[in-house]
């Protein structure tokens, strides 16, 4: 049985809390303080501490420190996106807003502990000797995965499939490979197969003898056989023609080729590895990508997340990125504003990584302070909360057809203003979804909503059992 540690100086809440743990299956101790928490329990017991962050003595997030390796979530009824910010980059793993709901509470603690199986100072993966070790920046459990499977297939020669949408790092992770692989002192060869015209592409990966086409007029090493003895990288080798796909299949299969306009072959030394952000297994379905070329490539094969699934790596990332970018355009130190920062952490990011890098980029180029701001990102916090609303993302809910609220008129989506989309999507979704829910949804916090409903006279549906619940939950 998980054991949890519940750090709350009121004493309501912190019972009521208990409770709810204990009816989910957890062993949870209690404290008033962090002084109480130090004195009367090893912290490194616990597999999870849930910690006000408001609490006599020290605050909350000094528990971070003193607990090693156990997550820390912290409470917090100051619901500003500063103290939230600053409570993770102090190393919380997260942060719940008082009032919250018990469902979001129980589904808080199942995530935390779910990506923090072990207890007692020994993680089961530290995202910072994945730095380390593969060069690739990353705490998300889809990150610290994929630092261990690079560890794991770097040393073999088996042919690895990098798979992951345009702009998530494919070919940081191929040159991570070859980095950590027995042929580190050999040539890292890449090539973009999107990039090469289908009528060249043969000639460029295999070579051409003297004479073997118009235009010909001396004998050509080919990409494949000057990365003998090291590693090639196919990138977007989706995109490779089918005739492309025959020969290349040789090469893996007899781990030889032949030039063009040549009858002999030459066997080459090649550890390859294909990268593309297509699904093979489709494309060979539907005949557009040879199958058995499909099975050769897919040996080992390596998942990339995309940004918007990274979690707080995003902020991480781009902290580095600005830290990199003020010194090498020589700006000092900048730091990011707390608009920049809910901008950054709400954008879906379709670019992925090179996006982020670039909007970064342009920022600190373009900003005049050392603070930089949401729209030196290039970052409409009003548009990205409206297509959140609309249905663009992964993450956001489409608006179906529905009744007409108040002034509000049936025309289509498109002709809503923000504050039309706003009353709407609530009145739509407020039946089915919690307030912290609708908030997420909605881009704005718990206090921005409550202001809201009272602005525009929406009030919130009582459920049954919800005054139950405002006594049982944080005030």
């Amino acid at each position: 049985m998980q054991q949890i540690l519940v750090v709350e100086d009121e004493s309501v809440i912190r019972t009521a809390l208990r409770r709810l743990l204990e009816r989910h299956n957890y062993q949870v101790a209690e404290a008033a303080s962090v002084q109480e928490a130090e004195s009367k329990h090893s912290l490194t017991d616990f597999d999870l501490i849930i910690s006000d962050l408001r609490l006599p003595g020290a605050p909350g997030t000094d528990l971070i420190k003193k607990a090693g390796d156990v997550p820390v979530l912290i409470m917090t009824s100051y619901a500003s996106l500063r103290s939230a910010v600053d409570s993770m980059r102090m190393g919380a793993v997260d942060y719940i807003a008082k009032p919250f709901d018990h469902s979001d509470m129980v589904a808080a603690v199942e995530r935390i502990i779910a990506d923090h199986p072990t207890r007692g100072g020994e993680p089961a993966a530290s995202g910072g000797a994945a730095d380390r070790v593969t060069g690739i920046i990353g705490n998300c459990s889809a990150m610290v995965t994929l630092s261990e499977h690079i560890r794991k297939v770097s040393p073999t020669d088996s042919t690895v499939l990098v798979l992951g949408e345009t702009g998530t790092g494919k070919e940081l992770v191929a040159r991570s490979v070859h980095q950590h692989s027995k042929r580190v002192d050999k040539t890292l060869i890449c090539v973009n197969c999107a990039a090469i015209p289908d009528t060249l592409i043969e000639s460029e990966l295999f070579g051409y003898e003297k004479g073997a086409f118009t235009g010909a007029n001396a004998s050509r090493m080919g990409l494949i056989e000057a990365a003998d003895g090291g590693t090639l990288f196919l990138d977007e080798i989706g995109e490779l023609p089918m005739e492309a796909q025959a020969r290349l299949l040789r090469f893996i299969q007899e781990g030889e080729i032949r030039r063009i306009g040549s009858v002999h072959s030459r066997k080459v030394n090649v550890r390859l590895i294909c990268a593309t952000h297509r699904n093979l297994h489709v494309l060979s379905a539907e005949g557009l990508f040879r199958q058995d070329l499909y099975y050769r490539i897919n040996v080992l094969r390596l998942q990339l997340p995309p940004l918007r699934e990274r979690g707080k790596d995003i902020l991480h990332l781009a902290e580095k990125m600005l830290q990199v970018q003020a010194e090498r355009l020589g700006k000092g130190t900048m730091e990011l504003s707390p608009r920049a920062i809910q901008a950054i952490t709400t954008y879906q990011w379709p670019g992925n990584v090179r996006e982020l890098e670039h909007a970064i980029e342009r920022a600190v180029v373009l900003s005049e302070s050392s603070e930089i701001d949401n729209e030196a990102l290039g970052i409409d916090l009003e548009l990205v909360n409206i297509n959140r609303i609309r249905g663009h993302g992964s993450h956001s809910i489409q608006l179906p057809a529905m009744h007409t609220p108040r002034s509000i008129t049936s025309d289509p989506a498109e002709d809503l203003s923000l504050e039309d989309y706003f009353q709407r999507f609530v009145l739509e979704h407020q039946d089915s979804m919690s307030e912290t829910e609708l908030a997420q949804k909605l881009g704005i916090s718990r206090k921005c909503l409550w202001e809201r409903r009272q602005r525009f006279e929406i009030p919130r549906k009582k459920s049954a059992g919800s005054s139950s619940r405002r006594r049982k939950a944080a005030p």
